[in-house]
């Protein structure tokens, strides 16, 4: 279980968030929506520890990320996150496949056949011996996916992840995100994105699957006072394993 309680960040004087209470269950996924600048970037940074909150706590099967010191928080991050980029962060030194490999690596367990399989799971299984510069930018967003599921996290956070896919094939990469959700039964995921339409829609077909609908009272909470335009971000929820649904936060 992924827990936040009161989670809140500023930048000087300006509000992002504040008082976000939020609950992800295994297999469980969560579209965070939202016009650009809400804070959606910020709250998954801040989540995987990349970015220091101001207030709140974060805890995920019990242990107390927020509590971790910076070597610790690093080699929790590591072992237990799969983070989707907006600005991709794929190496422009290494191959496609060596940057997908790069988790398992540091984790020291390769597994070379793992990453073809997500190579080829997102459609790139022809091009592990390229490298970066000679990929369009689909194609990096692509690259990044696959290294954020290589090593079967126990989270996925995945900021913006079809931002420069088109509506097909930005379906079909979340619909890949969901499935290595539910085949492992045991990681919830947090995406976030302007893509209400492609998003919702994976939400809504996946919620349909699990027998759940728009007014279970069952779906996840997720409370939080937004500044600004952020309170006109949606969320829509599926879970792999129960039911969801789809409100504005409060």
């Amino acid at each position: 279980m992924l827990r936040l309680r009161g989670l809140a960040k500023s930048y000087g004087a300006t509000p992002v968030f504040a008082g976000v209470d939020l609950d992800v269950g295994p297999g469980e996924v969560v579209a965070i929506l939202g016009e650009s600048g809400v804070g959606k970037s910020t709250l998954l940074n801040g989540i995987a520890g990349l970015d220091p909150l101001d207030g709140g706590s974060v805890s995920l099967d019990g242990v107390g990320i927020d509590t971790l010191d910076e070597r610790a928080m690093a080699h929790w991050r590591r072992a237990n996150v799969g983070f989707v980029f907006q600005a991709f962060h794929v190496l422009p030194h290494l191959t496609v496949h060596d940057n997908v490999a790069l988790p398992m690596l540091l984790l020291g367990r390769p597994a070379p056949d793992r990453v073809r399989e997500m190579l080829a799971a997102v459609g790139l299984g022809d091009l592990q011996a390229r490298m970066p510069r000679t990929l369009s930018g689909g194609q990096l967003q692509r690259v990044a996916i696959a290294r954020a599921l290589v090593h079967g996290p126990r989270i996925v956070l995945a900021d913006e992840p079809t931002g420069n896919l088109d509506p097909a094939t930005a379906a079909r990469v979340l619909e890949l995100l969901v499935a290595q959700v539910r085949a492992r039964a045991r990681p919830p995921a947090a995406a976030g994105g302007r893509h209400d339409a492609v998003l919702q829609g994976v939400a809504r077909r996946n919620r349909r699957d699990a027998g759940g609908g728009p007014g279970d009272p069952r779906s996840a909470r997720c409370r939080g006072r937004r500044a600004g335009v952020a309170r006109t971000a949606r969320r829509a929820v599926a879970r792999g394993s129960g039911h969801g649904g789809t409100r504005p936060p409060r």
